[in-house]
């Protein structure tokens, strides 16, 4: 009778240890995307949004992302992309006022897959609840827009961050990764967290380097699996392939499993998606 009852709970016990691994093997992938989509400027002619918006919202709908960070989205590209993108929420403020004026960094997320528990914004400077000032030695007002969401199938909550760094100031660069940092630490102590953005920061600079020192892990070195060039700024194919650097990054809580990151090089049959390419990784956050 020992010998049948030991053998139930051992067989339990296996059977339970598979179906924890079973669920842990199965656990589906967050997909994360990064993407500067280029202003709407007149001045960029055939490159112009009119021409590639239709494109970026199939680009989009066909790799689904489950988060997704922009940036350079003026107020008329961010009504686009709602109509364009229904399967998304979509959040965020204009850098100049908190409203509509200036660029947004916004943030769209699978409505399907979570629900949204806060969100906010505030901009890159020394008053960073001050909407529409330049920081530091910055040449532009900049913004972050962050978001709490929790999955809807499991109840887990991560917090999102997506931002743009200025391309000139690089105090501006290095203070600005230390107040996401720190915001991250204010409003989501403990929880698993993702940062989005255009960086304007090759892979070696400071700025990088302390988000890695805070915590966070470059999914561009950590990735299992990566594909596509090591660059993401091309200026609509006029760089030389030399002169094309990696601006645009995913980071990750330390311990995240980033198991694919791609740049994606995809381009419509004329022209191009953006000055940018998108960057895309799966995550398993910890």
């Amino acid at each position: 009778m020992k010998h049948t009852v030991l053998l139930t709970c051992i067989c339990g016990l296996l059977f339970l240890c598979g179906c924890k691994s079973h669920t842990a093997r199965n656990e589906r992938p967050l997909e994360v995307m990064t993407f500067n989509i280029r202003l709407d400027a007149p001045s960029d002619s055939a490159n112009n949004w009119k021409y590639r918006k239709d494109n970026i919202c199939r680009m989009i709908a066909y790799y689904q992302p489950d988060l997704l960070g922009m940036q350079e989205v003026c107020h008329n590209q961010m009504e686009d992309l709602k109509q364009g993108l229904p399967q998304y929420t979509a959040l965020g403020v204009g850098r100049d006022d908190g409203k509509e004026a200036g660029e947004y960094c916004p943030i769209f997320f699978n409505t399907g897959r979570f629900t949204l528990v806060e969100y906010g914004n505030f901009s890159l400077s020394e008053q960073p609840e001050t909407i529409g000032i330049k920081g530091w030695d910055a040449s532009y007002n900049r913004i972050t827009t962050w978001a709490i969401l929790q999955e809807k199938s499991n109840g887990k909550k991560l917090v999102f961050f997506n931002t743009h760094l200025d391309n000139d100031g690089a105090i501006a660069r290095k203070e600005g990764v230390q107040l996401i940092l720190n915001k991250i630490g204010e409003i989501a102590p403990g929880m698993p967290a993702v940062i989005t953005g255009d960086f304007n920061c090759t892979p070696n600079e400071a700025p990088l380097q302390t988000l890695e020192k805070g915590g966070m892990e470059n999914t561009a070195k950590t990735a299992t699996v990566t594909y596509g060039p090591s660059w993401s700024f091309h200026d609509f194919g006029r760089l030389p392939a030399e002169e094309r650097v990696l601006l645009d990054y995913v980071f990750a809580t330390g311990g995240t499993k980033a198991t694919r990151y791609r740049v994606i090089q995809d381009a419509p049959e004329n022209g191009f998606l953006s000055d940018h390419c998108p960057v895309l990784v799966d995550l398993t956050l910890q």
